[in-house]
């Protein structure tokens, strides 16, 4: 899977790309992605990973909203991590209707591959087992 992720810390990059590249995914860093639609779409990425704050700005939020906006980005899946708990709190549910994952820092590596296929790939359940059909 292709996976965009976007943080303004070059050593958390590193380690996204570090975990995410063991398992297999393809991994493109960027720091200010939200300056650069256009990047993102030529990227096309199958998952977005970023975080909601930037030092002490909502930049993960306005590049949420920019990719959210746009009709050939709008369906790409994200997982925010942050540690800006209540603010993810206050959004859960908004978040979620738009296919927006939130994963709460600190976290484990196992807990980022878990949220990472949630989020990717929603038909599977958390154990990694497919849904049944709806009859």
């Amino acid at each position: 899977m292709r996976i965009l992720v976007v943080n303004d810390t070059q050593e958390i990059l590193e380690l996204f790309r570090e975990i995410l590249s063991d398992e297999g995914h393809e991994v493109i860093l960027d720091t200010y992605a939200i300056h650069d639609m256009d990047a993102v779409e030529q990227a096309r990425p199958e998952l977005i990973i970023l975080d909601y704050m930037f030092g002490e700005e909502k930049l993960g939020w306005q590049f949420l909203q920019k990719l959210k906006m746009k009709r050939v980005t709008a369906d790409i899946p994200v997982l925010v991590c942050t540690g800006a708990v209540q603010q993810a709190h206050d959004m859960e549910s908004y978040l979620k209707s738009k296919n927006v994952q939130v994963l709460l820092k600190p976290f484990e590596i196992d807990d980022l591959l878990r949220a990472v296929d949630r989020t990717a790939r929603p038909e599977l359940t958390s154990g990694g087992v497919p849904k049944p059909p709806d009859d």
